[in-house]
């Protein structure tokens, strides 16, 4: 099987290269650029049987106005871009793999990926033209997933990694309330559900890629805490977050409950279904 990777040298771009080319696939990373030329991208996209688009700049970071055009460029011109090449293919991808993001849905109430109701937030509005423009690849009859991603959790990157050595020196602990919701998965599990979608000609639309059970801010914190053994009493307060991340700090002082419905409904099972169970697999 022949696939493209587009944001290859992100965490989870490597792991699912490394994954794909362990089971035997040839894996191509692609960059896309502001003056990245068509052709160039025809060339690469010609013939290929899937394409997986995780482009986009870090949502961590202060969100200023420079950044936020940064944060939707980066996520709709290229996805953009992707489309309009594949257009021009003779033999498009079988199939197109899209990311999002949970955080397109409110952060008041419990969803799933039968809901319609969808957050305000500047992250949500990103989400909705994101996955607008992936949807266009159906009009090319190339079968079209857009995955909407929890946080992602591994031993080589991700949120772990970022949380290990504070927590480790016992100087972890929760941000704001720690009553803010949280869905995540586990690197493994990602990798998994990308085999599954794949290989399933059945699957399209749009999936929730997150673990069957939620978690909170404060049980992540008492879990790794205690797997660490380690006292987890400090806390940042909320009005550090504001001031340091501006309006990015609603991605950790608020947060969404969100369910892989379809997921569960195709039979898919979890290797770690719970925040206690993915953080041991680290140590």
């Amino acid at each position: 099987m022949k696939i493209v990777i587009v944001g290859c040298s992100g965490f989870v771009g490597m792991q699912l290269r490394s994954f794909f080319e362990k089971a035997g696939s040839h894996v191509i990373s692609l960059q896309v650029r502001e003056g990245t030329q068509l052709q160039r991208m025809v060339d690469v996209l010609e013939g290929v049987d899937v394409l997986i688009n995780l482009a986009g700049l870090s949502i961590f970071g202060r969100w200023n106005e420079a950044y936020k055009k940064k944060l939707y460029t980066s996520r709709i011109d290229t996805t953009s871009k992707l489309v309009e090449a594949m257009a021009s293919c003779k033999h498009r991808p079988k199939c197109f793999i899209s990311t999002s993001a949970v955080g397109i849905y409110p952060n008041d109430i419990e969803s799933d990926e039968y809901q319609n109701e969808v957050c305000e937030s500047f992250l949500a509005h990103i989400c909705r033209d994101w996955e607008k423009e992936a949807f266009m690849a159906k009009h090319l009859d190339v079968r079209t997933v857009v995955l909407r991603s929890g946080v992602v959790l591994g031993k080589e990157g991700g949120m772990f990694k970022k949380l290990y050595f504070p927590f480790l020196f016992g100087v972890g602990g929760k941000i704001g309330s720690g009553e803010q919701p949280l869905s995540w998965i586990h690197i493994d599990d990602l990798c998994a559900i990308y085999k599954v979608i794949i290989e399933d000609e059945c699957a399209d639309g749009i999936y929730n890629l997150c673990a069957p059970e939620p978690t909170t801010n404060i049980e992540l914190t008492k879990t790794l805490g205690s797997l660490l053994s380690r006292p987890t009493v400090f806390a940042i307060p909320a009005w550090i977050i504001r001031l340091a991340f501006a309006e990015g700090s609603t991605l950790m002082l608020e947060g969404q409950k969100v369910y892989p419905k379809k997921l569960l409904e195709s039979g898919f099972e979890f290797k770690y279904p719970t925040i206690r169970e993915a953080l041991k697999s680290f140590f």
